[in-house]
């Protein structure tokens, strides 16, 4: 069996993420990298979120939320998503990635890549919440990739 597998060539597990995919900076994704993905998966999540921000704003900050990436891809490239994918809305109130922009300290942030045995019937601007309700019981695998940022 293959291991599920997120990378950046721009950060490694646990590293820190360049500054300028900050939200006070370019604000742009990073590059990332997938491999392993199920040979059943019809599509691919994926949730970058911030669980340090519940001590700083009393909750996970949801940074990025896309859905419906083609599961036949190995990368998600610089500032892009993949053709056919789906965006939601994030804690900014906008829809499309969010650069982390901690408020107090370092913070991890966690990007989390399910592949699924659906695609979601979910539309553009839909919440955290929507997406994860529409993924249960419908998830093969998941991987994960942390990023660290400072203010």
């Amino acid at each position: 069996m293959t291991h599920f597998i997120l990378e950046s060539s721009v950060f490694k597990n646990g590293e820190k993420i360049p500054r300028k995919y900050g939200y006070k900076a370019e604000n742009i994704n990073p590059p990332l990298k997938i491999s392993g993905i199920p040979r059943t998966a019809k599509s691919l999540a994926l949730i970058m979120d911030d669980p340090d921000a519940m001590g700083a704003v009393g909750k996970i900050w949801v940074h990025w939320i896309i859905w419906n990436i083609d599961p036949n891809i190995s990368e998600i490239k610089e500032n892009s998503i993949p053709s056919g994918s789906i965006q939601g809305k994030t804690d900014f109130g906008e829809i499309g990635y969010g650069g982390p922009a901690p408020p107090d300290k370092e913070h991890a942030y966690i990007f989390k890549l399910y592949a699924l045995d659906n695609k979601l019937n979910l539309n553009e601007g839909a919440t955290k919440t929507d997406v994860e309700k529409s993924m249960k019981n419908h998830i093969l695998t998941e991987t994960r990739l942390i990023g660290k940022y400072s203010p």
